[in-house]
């Protein structure tokens, strides 16, 4: 009996399996759209059409938008503009401030949000995030620190969501510490590492090229699944596993880093908005962790369960993406 309920369970698997694998062959795919609009002191390319304010215009595509549904912006009646390769400059005859930016796909938007910064000669910067059912943004004349606390935090919770990396490495984490205060001590070492590397690379202290970066990522989780898999309890990842999430920590910092200097801060709202954004990457990771941990407990009190034959599929599965994340990263260098 308990072999013909393992065979059903294993069946059923390979279709969340498959998806999940065809979902994460890429990454960090679902970034959002980026739209950057940037005020000119003075023109920065040659233009037919003058006006009293000039901007920069562009547009940061993911790699999950097909080619014949890249988006466009419908530009406020005022503007004129003219196109340079992937940028677009604007000349028009009033200030932005106030007006309103649209966003159009070809054919459908194929459920991504959109990150909208515009940047004045001023030095304000106002920022927006619209989900997928949102193609309009009215640039404010003064933008609130309620709106970027909102906007931040969401940014940050959806990272570390759409973030299977990270979230296959904290997987692996609760798997390789054992009891809940040990889980607790991991996991507190992890939120103070990358921490530290996300403040610090986003304030220029330390810079790291992203590619390297993004590799060791995908390698992290590569270890901590082999380690787990081989359940020798004597090393020193087994003793000391806040040692690793410490160690490799300090190495997702700089990927979530990377991910806000796509996006960009506002410089009025500096330290406010990189304090949220990271707020929400740790109430995405809480949720995560919360879930993770709600579904093995439920699944181990459950005796029929094979729990050590699903751990290995899982370890498996986790395993093997690892290592194509890991080559394929290599081979991007």
């Amino acid at each position: 009996m308990l072999n013909t309920v393992y065979k059903l369970l294993s069946c059923l698997l390979l279709i969340p399996a498959t998806l999940l694998l065809a979902a994460t062959a890429q990454a960090h795919d679902a970034r959002p759209l980026y739209v950057q609009v940037t005020e000119l002191n003075k023109p920065a390319l040659e233009s037919k059409s003058a006006g009293a304010h000039q901007y920069l215009l562009k547009l940061q595509v993911p790699p999950s938008v097909e080619s014949g549904n890249r988006p466009f912006i419908t530009l406020p009646d005022n503007c004129s503009h003219e196109r340079f390769g992937l940028v677009i400059q604007l000349s028009c005859t009033s200030s932005l401030a106030g007006k309103t930016l649209e966003i159009h796909y070809p054919q459908f938007n194929p459920s991504i949000t959109t990150l909208i910064r515009a940047s004045f000669s001023s030095g304000a910067s106002y920022q927006t995030l619209l989900s997928p059912s949102e193609n309009r943004w009215e640039i404010p004349t003064e933008q609130s620190t309620a709106q970027v606390i909102s906007d931040y935090t969401v940014l940050g919770v959806e990272h570390i969501l759409i973030g299977w990396d990270h979230l296959l490495f904290l997987f692996c984490l609760l798997l390789i510490s054992g009891t809940f205060k040990r889980t607790l001590i991991t996991l507190s070492g992890f939120t103070l590492s990358h921490s530290l590397t996300l403040v610090m690379t986003t304030l220029g202290v330390i810079q790291l090229p992203i590619a390297p970066v993004e590799a060791v990522i995908a390698l992290s989780i590569l270890f901590l699944a082999a380690e787990v898999m081989r359940d020798r309890r004597h090393t020193l990842a087994w003793r000391y596993p806040v040692g690793v999430s410490v160690l490799f920590g300090l190495i997702h910092g700089f990927g979530f880093a990377s991910v806000l200097q796509d996006i960009g801060l506002p410089q009025t709202e500096l330290t406010t908005a990189l304090l949220f954004f990271n707020i929400g990457v740790e109430i995405g990771q809480v949720m995560f962790v919360s879930a993770v941990m709600l579904v093995l407990f439920l699944l181990r009190s459950w005796r029929p369960f094979p729990d050590g034959k699903f751990q290995q599929l899982m370890l498996y599965g986790t395993g093997s993406l690892a290592a194509f994340w890991t080559i394929e990263r290599i081979a991007g260098f």
